[in-house]
């Protein structure tokens, strides 16, 4: 019973270290002025997200989000703010009502959490950890099947979409760069 009572209080002491890691690194991609100090925040969000994934028992999805948002799409993400010169393009001005705006919608957001924290945070017991049958090779393998049979249109229209952006991204700055 005493070591139960340590690994819970070691369970929480790491979630409450994660969670502050993941919101800090969150808050320093929002504030951040420069581009690509944003998407590094932005990828060690996704890192710590990952971490969350192995603690509740789901190595294959935290692998997932490692290789496609860690690595894929904040390649696409860099390479695009470095094609495009982000760091040399004039500072646009806030709108006037942009602020009232997002201070209303932040304390909107903050009620409805406190709301749903406040009615649906009744401890339950624990988690339970998901079972082998979850992480077998056999339940991967039908994942694989129905991704590339069940969902290929999706996943290649959204490759296509990426590979268009890609394309639409340098054709613009070529044409930016000719004009005298």
């Amino acid at each position: 019973m005493y070591i139960e009572h340590i690994n819970m209080t070691l369970e929480l002491i790491s979630f409450l270290i994660l969670a502050l890691i993941a919101v800090a690194t969150a808050f320093g991609m929002l504030v951040s002025r420069n581009a690509i100090y944003s998407a590094l925040f932005l990828v060690l969000n996704f890192v710590t997200v990952a971490v969350f994934y192995l603690l509740l028992g789901a190595p294959f999805i935290a692998m997932a989000q490692v290789t496609v948002y860690a690595g894929a799409i904040m390649v696409l993400f860099l390479f695009v703010i470095m094609l495009l010169g982000a760091e040399s393009l004039p500072k646009a001005e806030a709108l006037p009502w942009q602020r009232p705006v997002a201070i209303t919608l932040a304390v909107l957001l903050a009620g409805e959490a406190t709301l749903l924290l406040i009615t649906r945070a009744r401890p339950t017991g624990d988690i339970a950890s998901p079972g082998e049958v979850a992480n077998s090779i056999t339940n991967l393998r039908d994942l694989g099947n129905a991704l590339f049979n069940q969902y290929l249109l999706p996943f290649e229209v959204t490759s296509i979409l990426l590979l268009v952006a890609m394309v639409g991204a340098i054709v613009l700055i070529r044409k930016e760069k000719r004009v005298p």
